[in-house]
């Protein structure tokens, strides 16, 4: 192996993390005669693939040649969370006084110890994704970069492992947008952001997605004067417009700046700082800031593979799969970003044992079938699931959508957490549930609810039939079963009803 593996800073927890997921005196294993599996990256998707097969008693091997945990452990969800975290905590010290708190003036917010604590959590966490876990679960983990000589075997470290069946777990990494300039300023990406030890006084987000939205939110919180930079008019563009919208009025209320339809032309690097020259109103304006983050575009890792030895398809988009995940190779699966359009740690764990499953047993199951929820993290967070009613009516189907809102949610408002609403959309005539959109404090956690219905086939009517516990936020699921069971009421019922309610309140 090469020199030891240094991730900035250099400092304990770091040194931690590197021990556990680049291991710099890891002594790669004599390969075995033939694998049941090789796995080619060990992310998400690799770690789960491997792990699943090894427990079935599979002889497996696992190749990484960066950061074992992969984007979610190293650069993504793990020390994200932790940033947006602390930036609430920020937050609620502001917003103390309400719930009779009364916070001196001068409290500050050491952005240097929230980044350490971040640190220390991914280094903790960091032990579940080690190269020594993995070789006590049985998997002949291989620290170098693999590449496949041939349709049934790979190269790594100058050793060949031969397999049965193999998967591609490689993802995805960040990809800088086509802008003049980019290329020759230092910009931070979701890679590098997470290194940094002070706190930017100036940032520009390019990017208004998910990313985007919930790193500059938390920024902003610990006092960073953030603009973000988005192409299209609105932030998370893929999302409910009106929920979409809650979340840019949060933002804006951390005092987060907006250019949207935004038309960036140049960035140069100058003496006061970074400069970002866009055309807004028909006129070319600049900014400067300190810090550049880019949130936007990613770039499959195929690279450096030889797709082409093992007779693997791949374009721009990543390595081409049919919808078991088997690749044009029918000895070889891949899963997770690498291949996917959902990239989010779930739905890679998702399609990793799909692809197990796909390899053992004779009955397939299929990645369409999949229902992935979504969440974007910011305050209040965004989830979705399923079809949106633009791409319900885009297929012609005919929906019935029912809104609840968290102001007429009573936890919500003793939270003091009830801007937001939740929304279900339903095929006309049935309860069948399409799709559904929470905007919530604990988004995230409510949309389960409504997954866990589209994935087994249930309807709104079960939900409305199923008791939740008073009070909680997450009975604004509860509510949104509630209107669609008054929709069933027969003329004859609602009169009945409407008359046993006035007799009621004479």
């Amino acid at each position: 192996m090469s020199g030891p593996f240094i991730i900035s800073p250099d400092d304990e927890y770091n040194r931690e993390l590197v021990s556990n997921v680049h291991p710099p005196d890891w002594a790669n294993p004599e390969p075995a005669g033939r694998y049941n599996l090789v796995v080619l990256g060990a992310g998400t998707a690799g770690l789960v693939t491997a792990a699943g097969a090894a427990g079935l008693g599979a002889r497996v091997a696992l190749v990484e040649k960066h950061l074992m945990g992969g984007d979610c452990l190293n650069v993504g969800c793990v020390p994200s969370k932790a940033l947006i975290r602390a930036a609430r905590a920020c937050a609620q010290v502001r917003a103390a006084a309400q719930f009779g708190v009364r916070v001196p003036e001068g409290v500050q917010y050491d952005f240097t110890a929230a980044m350490a604590r971040v640190r220390k959590l991914r280094a903790r966490i960091s032990h579940n994704d080690s190269a020594h876990r993995f070789t006590k679960l049985g998997v002949d983990v291989f620290i170098g970069e693999g590449r496949f000589t041939g349709p049934d075997a790979v190269e790594v470290g100058g050793k060949t492992l031969r397999f049965a069946k193999a998967a591609i777990c490689t993802g995805a990494r960040a990809s800088p947008p086509p802008i003049t300039g980019i290329d020759k300023v230092p910009c931070l990406t979701n890679e590098t952001v997470f290194s940094l030890t002070g706190l930017p006084r100036r940032m520009a987000v390019i990017g208004a997605g998910a990313i985007g939205c919930e790193l500059a939110q938390a920024f902003a919180r610990f006092g960073t004067q953030v603009t973000v930079y988005e192409q299209a008019g609105a932030i998370l563009p893929l999302e409910d417009t009106e929920a979409a919208e809650l979340v840019r009025e949060a933002m804006a209320r951390d005092g987060v700046r907006f250019v949207l339809k935004a038309n960036i032309l140049q960035v140069l690097k100058h003496k006061d700082g970074l400069v970002i020259y866009h055309r807004a109103n028909g006129a070319v304006e600049n900014l400067v800031v300190d810090e550049i983050l880019l949130a936007v575009g990613r770039a499959p890792n195929v690279e450096g593979l030889a797709l082409e030895a093992a007779g693997v398809l791949y374009d721009r988009s990543g390595v081409l799969v049919n919808d078991e995940l088997q690749t044009a190779n029918p000895l070889v699966y891949a899963a997770g970003d690498v291949c996917s359009r959902f990239k989010f740690t779930h739905a890679a764990d998702a399609m990793a044992r799909l692809v197990i499953n796909n390899m053992l047993s004779p009955v397939k199951q299929k990645v369409s079938d999949l229902v992935i929820p979504w969440c974007t993290f910011t305050d209040p967070e965004l989830a979705h699931v399923g079809l949106s009613e633009e791409e319900a009516k885009a297929k012609g189907l005919k929906v019935e959508t029912f809104t609840w809102r968290l102001e007429e949610v009573d936890r919500a408002i003793l939270d003091g957490e009830d801007v937001g609403f939740g929304r279900v959309l339903v095929r006309k005539g049935t309860d069948k549930i399409l799709g559904a959109t929470i905007v919530a404090a604990r988004a995230g956690d409510v949309i389960s609810e409504i997954t866990l219905a589209m994935a087994n086939g249930l309807g709104l009517s079960a939900v409305y039939k199923t008791i939740h516990p008073y009070p909680t936020q997450a009975e604004v699921v509860k509510r949104l079963g509630d209107a669609y069971n008054r929709t069933r009421l027969t003329p004859l019922i609602k009169t009945v009803m409407e008359k046993w309610l006035s007799s009621r309140r004479r």
